[in-house]
């Protein structure tokens, strides 16, 4: 499990408060996270009506569904199954690195819709840089020796002896 970065939580947090618009309550970052509620309010920012019910208060198996519907809602998003916390990682405060890069991966897809204007997350996607060859270009490199393949000028082990034998200088 990766150490936890404090500076990225703060950096975290506070890209929550400037998409929502509003002061986060105080706390330590994992618990601020933890019922849900606020993952919730993020994605519907960021994808109005994606998560259609938000449970403000009940039991632990309420507010995990809280943070389950985030799940869904950030994988129909755009984020990566393998970029998103278990339910667990969060609520039972198993992996909270994961937790932080499972937004930091919500952030850095934000930068693919086109309708997202709001505030940035991470660095910059890069963009698409597609290239293309001829015929003629692809088949110019097949002429030459590749070097990494094993070529050494003829070097075998011819003549070295047998198994067990020492070197002779």
């Amino acid at each position: 499990m990766a150490p936890r970065n404090k500076e990225q939580e703060a950096e975290v947090l506070a890209w929550i408060e400037s998409v929502l618009g509003e002061k986060l309550p105080p706390g330590n970052y994992e618990d601020i996270l933890k019922d849900g509620v606020i993952l919730c309010q993020l994605i519907n920012k960021l994808a109005p009506g994606s998560v259609k019910k938000i449970q403000t208060k009940g039991t632990n198996f309420q507010l995990m569904e809280n943070v389950q519907r985030f799940q869904a809602a950030i994988k129909n998003y755009g984020v990566p199954q393998e970029e998103i916390f278990q339910t667990a990682d969060l609520f039972e405060r198993r992996n909270i690195p994961q937790v932080t890069l499972c937004l930091y991966a919500l952030g850095r897809v934000t930068q693919k819709h086109p309708e997202y204007t709001g505030p940035r997350l991470g660095p910059k996607m890069a963009d698409e840089n597609k290239r293309t060859f001829t015929e003629e270009q692809l088949r110019a490199s097949e002429g030459q020796v590749n070097l990494q393949m094993g070529y050494n000028k003829g070097a075998s082990q011819s003549g070295h002896g047998g198994f067990g034998n020492t070197r002779h200088m």
